[in-house]
């Protein structure tokens, strides 16, 4: 059964036109049954059996569900026909089916702003390798891949992405004008070998193929390695996500490929958007291979990595709302642990929730030890929290000290942006380079009186040395000229 709150302006939330704060129960989903209404499934009992939700999907403003059946159900902004066949979108406050697909599995859906991809079996059931892309709605960008930036009212299939192509689907993504798809060769008697195709608009580089051009047919991702197995995508409105099976994590669009949204820009020498991958760093190997990546999901301005088995999360870009869970609302141009298990009374209370019902069903050792790994997970957090406390203070004293401005996450010193390493002389380079004559003079008034204040501070350790030796000297019965 679904769930579903959100704003409901143009009613994706699937249960009227009202606003909801609150979770609604999608009641349409109890009475439905199959969309082949002569094949509904029945129990041994000859009950008829209920659908089973596999899947959800929301973006802009549509709302989309993958059933037990393999049936695809939408509802909020739907692309619809009109009566002479022009393309229009029609609001839907209930989920309706899409009969398109009548007698195959759907199998993923994504979608943008307002257009919809979906991966359907070629045949009846699904049997792995066999999906065909299919993409429908607004074109204005060429985002359907189809060749052209015509709107289609019905889906159409990707011709790249057809049942004769070489190259198997299985993920796709949607940011709010552009698509990103991931394969790999059908044939298995080579080395497995995947790859990223983008299409869309590429104004920000969110396509990813080193310019700001927009694409109307899917274009492979030049700028990924070839050898990279690619496990996981997602796109956020103007930038592109991707995750090996290695740890790698790579990301190009808007504001170097961070996401953050137009009203965010960088200054001085920052490049700005990226038009090509780049590869995000990882802090916890001070290299760029996460450890036991799993999956990584993109919001409008920011970007979640799962890693460690599911134990990990890192976050990275905007952070407005906490968005980046990690305890404040700033940006972050790194990725960042998120504070999970979470350490709040909530989380506590629901967890001897579960400890109580597992006593019941006799499962007191396992019980025990769960919550001594949650609480010795706690622990760290809680001492990780005071080092990086500690750590962030240490680091604006440096900053200010170095730069004469406190540290500020919009202007990290550019070789650290580049290569995880601070290279002090090369800032100073920088810094003097970029300065105006006042600038350049104040500077050198800093730095004089502070090479003064050595110099002082060397003198009166000499003289002190001095007078240390001279006393020496003299308890012992020795002079010296």
């Amino acid at each position: 059964m679904m769930d579903q709150f959100g704003h409901g302006a143009t009613i994706p939330c699937g249960h009227g036109v009202e606003n909801s704060s609150v979770p609604c129960l999608i009641e349409r989903f109890q009475e439905l049954g199959s969309p082949d209404s002569l094949a509904d499934e029945s129990n041994t009992d000859g009950e008829r059996t209920p659908l089973k939700i596999c899947s959800v999907k929301a973006g802009g403003m549509t709302s989309l569900a993958i059933d037990s059946l393999g049936a695809l159900w939408m509802w909020g902004n739907c692309p619809q026909p009109t009566d002479e066949g022009v393309f229009c979108l029609v609001s839907s406050s209930v989920p309706l089916p899409v009969w398109d697909f009548h007698g195959h599995t759907v199998v993923k859906v994504a979608c943008g702003n307002e257009h919809v991809v979906a991966a359907v079996s070629a045949g009846e059931t699904y049997t792995g390798g066999d999906l065909i892309c299919y993409a429908w709605g607004n074109n204005s960008h060429g985002q359907l891949g189809l060749g052209d930036k015509d709107n289609r009212a019905r889906p159409e299939v990707i011709p790249t992405f057809n049942q004769e192509t070489s190259w198997a689907v299985y993920e796709i993504a949607c940011g709010a004008f552009h698509t990103a798809v991931l394969t790999h060769k059908k044939s298995y008697d080579q080395e497995l070998e995947s790859k990223c195709w983008t299409f869309g608009l590429g104004e920000n580089g969110q396509l990813g193929h080193g310019t700001t051009n927009s694409a109307s047919l899917p274009e492979p991702v030049d700028g990924l390695p070839q050898d990279a197995f690619l496990i996981s995508l997602d796109c956020g409105l103007f930038h592109t996500s991707v995750v090996s099976s290695a740890g790698d994590v790579w990301s190009w669009g808007m504001e170097k490929g961070l996401g953050l949204c137009p009203d965010a820009s960088f200054t001085g020498r920052d490049a700005g958007d990226a038009l090509s991958p780049i590869r995000i760093p990882a802090p916890e190997t001070n290299g760029f291979r996460f450890t036991d990546a799993v999956q990584v999901a993109c919001g409008a301005a920011h970007t979640v990595l799962v890693a460690g088995n599911g134990y990990k999360l890192w976050a990275w870009g905007r952070g407005r709302s906490g968005v980046l869970g990690r305890g404040q609302t700033a940006d972050s141009f790194v990725p960042c642990l998120v504070m999970w298990p979470p350490l709040d009374e909530d989380f506590k209370k629901v967890r001897g929730e579960r400890n109580s019902n597992r006593d019941a069903r006799g499962e007191v050792g396992q019980t025990l030890e769960m919550d001594q790994t949650l609480s010795t997970a706690m622990e760290e957090i809680q001492n990780l929290q005071m080092k990086l406390t500690i750590m962030e203070r240490y680091a604006t004293v440096l900053h200010i000290s170095i730069f004469r401005k406190p540290l500020d996450e919009r202007n990290l010193p550019q070789s650290l942006q580049d290569s995880g390493v601070f290279d002090i002389r090369r800032e100073l380079e920088n810094m003097m380079e970029a300065a105006d004559t006042d600038e350049l003079a104040r500077m050198e008034m800093f730095y004089r009186s502070m090479l003064s204040s050595v110099k002082d501070k060397l003198t009166k350790r000499k003289v002190q040395e001095m007078v240390k030796e001279c006393l020496r000297s003299l308890s012992t019965g020795r002079r010296t000229y």
